[in-house]
């Protein structure tokens, strides 16, 4: 049984997180807290395997709660209450910053209180699922000198086969033109690790679909564009490709490549979602690679499902080079572990190691840099 801890200070809103949750036959709630400050010694008492947390909240808020919890409880799996707002994306993007684990949307235009309740089961319930008795690596340091706790696998099988090795092969490494990032559970953590650890002269562009929704990818992409080297942009239509820049694929929209003449140019698509998702990785990495072939290097991040996996066949079946993030650094092993099962990773990183593993793929038949040039 999963412990669940609701953590918000509106008495309709912990109502609708524990109707959404009721009748699960693997969930339960174990109590309630209106903030912060009295989640905090209800933790201790009822020993939850998981927390929703709004942000808004008296005393103590979500973010603060967050960061005490941190300190003392570092596997725990928190789950924060958003609304669909600028501030409501910025918050939340804060509040995994601090060691919150991943989000969900307060439903918006929803006709009852049974559709609300439907709404909020269908984001909630599978994040429960697949971050329960997960460990993830906290945003408190460990102690010097003593290594951080593995982390369990979680979105795939309980007892899985062993994973396959990479497949590296033979003959020389050909030049990339294209780096291509898929992430979803963990993503804006993970992906905020690879973009601090890459030049702001970077040889070439960089395309992402970090699965969000609107609002939420353009202030993360002022967030990263603001804490990392590389300028970071939210994609829109007709933007050229050009060096050393990211470009995020929009909520709601497909991150698609077009060609006009010798440039390349961002296409947004309103597609049907894939794996259920809108954006989706697997649509982005068709795209690039009937554009680029071989000359892209991929990188799947920590994620629930397994969207990326038929995309990194198409991009292997061209010729490309994937690169996957490894179990014990993922939040959640099921992208990365998808592809990796499907032995088509030519490379498994854990995170600290990824950002350098690019750089000096893309470095391959160019000039070495002379100097690395920040902003």
């Amino acid at each position: 049984m999963i412990r669940v801890l609701v953590v918000d200070d509106s008495v309709v809103v912990r109502r609708l997180i524990v109707d959404s949750l009721g009748g699960m036959p693997d969930i339960e709630v174990v109590g309630t807290a209106s903030n912060g400050l009295l989640a905090q010694a209800k933790i201790d008492q009822l020993k939850p395997d998981v927390i929703t947390m709004d942000i808004e909240m008296p005393q103590m808020n979500g973010i603060e709660a967050v960061r005490e919890l941190r300190k003392r409880h570092r596997m725990i799996p928190v789950i924060m209450f958003s609304t669909l707002s600028a501030s409501g994306a910025s918050a939340t993007l804060e509040a995994l910053s601090a060691g919150a684990t991943d989000y969900v949307t307060k439903p918006s235009n929803v006709g009852s209180v049974s559709e609300s309740i439907a709404a909020v089961r269908e984001q909630l319930v599978p994040k429960i699922h697949a971050l329960a008795g997960g460990r993830r690596p906290s945003a408190a340091p460990a102690r010097p000198g003593t290594a951080p706790p593995p982390v369990k696998r979680i979105g795939l099988p309980a007892r899985p086969p062993a994973a396959p090795p990479p497949v590296r092969r033979g003959g020389p490494q050909k030049r990339v033109d294209i780096l291509a990032i898929g992430s979803s559970t963990g993503g804006p953590d993970a992906l905020t690790k690879v973009f601090q650890g890459l030049p702001a002269d970077l040889p070439v562009p960089i395309v992402v679909t970090q699965h969000m929704p609107p609002v939420f990818t353009r202030m993360f992409a002022e967030r990263l564009d603001r804490s990392t080297p590389l300028r970071v942009v939210e994609a829109t239509d007709g933007m050229e490709l050009t060096a050393g820049t990211a470009y995020i694929a929009p909520g709601d929209k497909h991150l698609v490549l077009q060609r006009r003449g010798t440039a390349t140019l961002t296409q947004l698509s309103g597609a049907p979602p894939e794996n259920s998702c809108r954006p989706a990785v697997d649509v982005m990495f068709r795209s690039v690679s009937a554009l680029y072939g071989a000359a892209v290097h991929a990188t799947v991040l920590t994620g629930m499902g397994y969207d990326g996996r038929s995309g990194a066949k198409v991009l292997r079946d061209a010729g490309a080079e994937i690169l996957a993030q490894d179990e014990a650094t993922s939040v959640v092993w099921g992208m990365p572990g998808a592809v990796v099962g499907a032995n088509l990773a030519d490379e498994v990183l854990p995170l600290d190691r990824i950002a350098a593993a690019l750089v000096q793929r893309v470095q391959v038949g160019r000039a070495p840099r002379a100097t690395a040039v920040t902003r």
